[in-house]
């Protein structure tokens, strides 16, 4: 990702794009798109017969949540959109004051 113009807001948490929008709400701003670029970061990885669950979620469930929290919590559901839920719930729980998502894959049960 390349910034031109990234600025701080008033309080300096949070970093913005031409003083306006947070970084990563500017990536679809039509009037901003002269100042970055959104090139996809892709990573492959192997899957084997040990690999059980993945979590994808935003920051906030992984600031207050560690990795390995979040896969015992994950694990206790065979049903992923309800272990999704949990883990939500769980950020809640942990007072999280960010956006959270989360989506839970079983690749086996």
């Amino acid at each position: 990702m390349r910034l031109n113009s990234l600025w701080h807001d008033s309080s300096g948490d949070v970093p913005r794009v031409n003083g306006q929008l947070a970084v990563s709400r500017a990536f679809g701003d039509k009037s901003l798109k002269s100042h970055l670029r959104s090139d996809p970061d892709i990573r492959h990885a192997d899957i084997d017969h040990n690999t059980d669950i993945l979590i994808l979620a935003s920051d906030g469930l992984w600031k207050v949540m560690s990795n390995e929290d979040a896969i015992n919590l994950a694990r206790k559901y065979k049903d992923p959109q309800a272990a999704a839920k949990q883990l939500t719930a769980e950020a809640l729980q942990r007072e999280s004051k960010d956006d959270i998502s989360c989506i839970v894959v079983r690749f086996r049960v």
